[in-house]
């Protein structure tokens, strides 16, 4: 088998790694088991978070490393909150950070396109720190900023993030219909193609 670090410590995310990149003969590892920090995302764009994560996780393990960056773009707010995501309402959790989102756009009305949004996801494979040619992959998922939250399912944006198609919040879907439809699972599906080539 093959070590490959994970830049996360979150065990959903591992495991969700593992089982979708056993065939290609993957161990996937946490970062959290070399005990080393976070990196430092202070890229402009998910595909600069993701390349500064994977290649820390390379330089202090000396394997290869798979890295995502994920958030959410909003038409109306110029694609804020983007990067920043995570951290929308300085750090005070996923409920303020989409109570902050509503009251940005609370005077857009729900049937207006500046209402639209998506998730977006960029996951980096680099073989080593010094890799010029990291994989990358990148995933969206359509869909509009609700007026009031719905749902408790998921996490983040999801009860507030709307999908048309279903009629539905994400945070109202079942994980499997989730898994489908979302933004990480079509990054990974691009990513396993990559690993074909790659063969």
């Amino acid at each position: 088998m093959k070590k490959v670090v994970l830049a996360t410590g979150n065990p959903g995310k591992v495991e969700e790694m593992q089982r979708e990149l056993q065939t290609f003969g993957f161990n996937v590892i946490p970062q959290t088991d070399f005990n080393i920090g976070e990196a430092i995302e202070d890229g402009l764009s998910f595909v600069e978070n993701a390349i500064k994560k994977a290649r820390y996780a390379c330089q202090h393990t000396g394997l290869p490393a798979i890295a995502d960056d994920s958030g959410l773009e909003v038409d109306a707010l110029n694609g804020a909150p983007g990067i920043y995501s995570a951290r929308y309402a300085d750090g005070k959790g996923d409920i303020a950070n989409y109570e902050k989102l509503l009251d940005e756009l609370a005077g857009v009305v729900s049937d207006s396109e500046a209402r639209s949004a998506r998730y977006q996801c960029v996951i980096a494979y680099m073989r080593h720190a010094e890799d010029p040619t990291p994989i990358l992959c990148q995933g969206s998922w359509e869909g509009r900023i609700a007026l009031s939250p719905k749902g408790s399912n998921g996490f983040g944006y999801d009860p507030v993030f709307y999908v048309s198609e279903h009629d539905r919040t994400a945070a109202e879907l079942e994980a499997s219909e989730k898994k489908l439809l979302s933004h990480r699972a079509k990054a990974l599906t691009l990513l396993k193609a990559e690993l074909n080539k790659a063969k």
